[in-house]
């Protein structure tokens, strides 16, 4: 079944639909993209919910996960595996953030609808562009800053074109490995507990990876110049009640499933 692969090269507004439509089988897109499809999918993208790597695995491994998975099979796609990026930050090259009010007046290139709201929450603006225009994009001052993964930045090489990076690891990047539910309820038994089981192995590395190129990644940028800013534990407080109005917005989208996945998360 397995012995001829087509790989089909889609961008990530087309992927999504063409896996629920069957015009592709498998793939990978990001919980932000599909939050489209399932509101509820934006919780990876609300402020300061997950306090570090192993509270995301706990919460997609357990009730939190199944409930999304859930969600997403309504719609006609199956959830094979929650595959972390790892936490955002914010880079600029205007100045140090070393609080929320240090926003104000920037542009920012931003990764989401959510991430929008809480770059206004700051007093910035937030601006869409694909991955591949933003350092063309900084390197112009067409925008001031931008929010992604340092793992990305560090690709990308955000260094050469911003001076500061803000680490305060807002929310968390999650990518679904998400199958045809069609495709997927007619594959033989077997079939589907080998793709589980070795899609819980790869999950289980995969956020292992996340935790340590994250902390590398950081380490890279600074070595290559960047000016890194951790924001101290005690102060977190004033950029969480500054994003507030971001969790009223996932609710107001998400309705009672996304409150119920707050509540989740919240007794933890």
């Amino acid at each position: 079944m397995f012995k001829y692969i087509l790989l089909v090269s889609l961008s990530d507004k087309d992927m999504n639909q063409s896996i629920l439509s069957g015009g592709v089988e498998m793939g990978v897109n990001s919980s932000t993209l599909w939050s489209s499809t399932v509101p509820a999918m934006g919780i990876f993208d609300v402020p300061y919910i997950f306090n570090d790597y192993s509270a995301v695995g706990e919460a997609v491994n357990g009730e939190f996960g199944e409930k999304l998975s859930g969600a997403m099979e309504e719609k006609g796609a199956k959830v094979l595996m929650f595959a972390d990026y790892g936490y955002v930050q914010f880079a600029n090259n205007k100045r140090e953030l070393k609080k929320p009010e240090d926003f104000k007046g920037l542009k920012i290139r931003s990764i989401g609808d959510l991430p929008s709201e809480l770059i206004q929450a700051y007093g910035a603006s937030p601006v869409f562009m694909g991955g591949g225009e933003v350092y063309m994009a900084l390197q112009r001052n067409t925008v001031d800053g931008a929010t992604s993964g340092t793992t990305a930045m560090l690709q990308r090489k955000y260094d050469e074109v911003t001076k500061y990076l803000t680490v305060n690891n807002y929310a968390y990047l999650e990518f679904l490995l998400a199958v045809n539910k069609d495709y997927w309820d007619k594959l033989p038994a077997k079939t589907q507990e080998l793709l589980t089981e070795v899609a819980a192995e790869t999950e289980t590395w995969i956020r292992e990876q996340a935790e340590k190129e994250d902390t590398e990644s950081a380490k890279a940028l600074e070595e290559k110049g960047m000016e890194v800013y951790y924001v101290p534990e005690d102060e977190l407080d004033v950029w969480k009640d500054a994003a507030a109005p971001v969790r009223d917005v996932f609710i107001e989208n998400a309705g009672s499933l996304g409150e119920e996945l707050l509540d989740l998360v919240d007794k933890k």
